[in-house]
């Protein structure tokens, strides 16, 4: 048998499928685990980590976003968070929250892998939101056993320098213990700047600096910030759209140019059906519905088996 074949058996079907597999991260089955491109193999305790938010079998994840109130305060449906998530943990592979909300909101028993928010320092006050520090120590998201921890960057903002060199220093503190790190590519108040060419630049100075994957916005052809992107990206909802299909959309389009997944928060539980809409994104990003299909599990149609 050939080292080629005996590679091919040890990816899934799925994978041989989805040539997105092998973009970014790559993803092997067996002792080697979670590969990044170039072919360096991450230390154990990361790859363990990054499993359970990345699915090994597909590579996508649906992450659920519910760190909004470090800056934004008591969002709407979010005023009280143990009510708003405790329906939508279970079909969410991972949760983006801040250590308060962990403690106040979400069950120790519950099997969901917590991606820790630990920047912040800046409220929606504030005209520059750039002015953020790490508040929260890799010492602590230890003891909150986080499957990663997560810090915004702005690029070409006021206080790009200093997020950028607490990405630098968080990524060094992450790997002493094996917690990988996610980098938000923030824009602040400042919208417009979601396009190609300001997103590629942004994620690309986040792998740079060592994050292991990265979130990111949608945009006008994003498979080229993919391929410019050594890391996997994770695209966020943003704010709610108009409609729930337009939210099933990003989704779809999303994945489709190549993104591992998506971190959701107010087009899920903004939505009028939260349960059926998270279930709807999941069935886009891991099951390959269309936008359509996904739309009958939102409306309260039963999931395929």
């Amino acid at each position: 048998m050939t080292v080629a074949a005996a590679d091919d058996r040890t990816m899934t079907d799925a994978q041989r499928r989805d040539p997105r597999a092998a973009k970014g991260l790559r993803l092997r089955i067996g002792s080697n685990g979670f590969e990044e491109r170039g072919g360096r193999t991450m230390p154990w305790g990361l790859q363990n980590r990054l499993a359970r938010i990345i699915r090994p079998s597909d590579g996508h994840t649906v992450m659920l976003a519910a760190d909004h109130g470090y800056f934004l305060g008591p969002t709407s449906k979010l005023e009280i968070p143990r009510k708003t998530l405790e329906p939508l943990l279970p079909f969410a592979d991972a949760v983006m929250v801040t250590r308060g909300v962990v403690r106040t909101s979400i069950d120790p028993g519950a099997n969901v892998p917590i991606v820790l928010r630990v920047s912040g320092g800046a409220s929606v006050l504030n005209e520059d939101l750039s002015n953020e520090k790490v508040t929260t120590s890799m010492k602590e998201a230890v003891r909150l056993n986080a499957s990663a921890v997560a810090l915004s960057i702005f690029v070409g903002a006021t206080h790009e320098h200093d997020s950028l060199v607490n990405l630098g220093k968080l990524v060094d503190e992450g790997e002493e213990v094996g917690i990988p790190v996610l980098a938000v590519t923030a824009v602040g108040k400042e919208l417009e700047k979601r396009d190609a060419r300001y997103l590629g630049l942004a994620c690309r100075i986040a792998a740079e600096f060592g994050a292991h994957f990265v979130k990111t916005y949608f945009c006008d052809d994003f498979s080229k910030v993919v391929e410019s992107c050594p890391v996997p990206l994770v695209v966020a909802g943003g704010p709610k759209l108009e409609t729930e299909l337009d939210a099933l959309e990003l989704a779809y389009e999303a994945i489709q140019e190549g993104a591992h997944g998506v971190d959701m928060g107010r087009n899920i539980w903004q939505s009028s059906n939260p349960v059926g809409m998270i279930r709807g994104i999941r069935s886009i990003v891991h099951e390959r519905a269309t936008p359509k299909e996904a739309l009958d599990l939102v409306k309260g149609a039963k999931p395929k088996k």
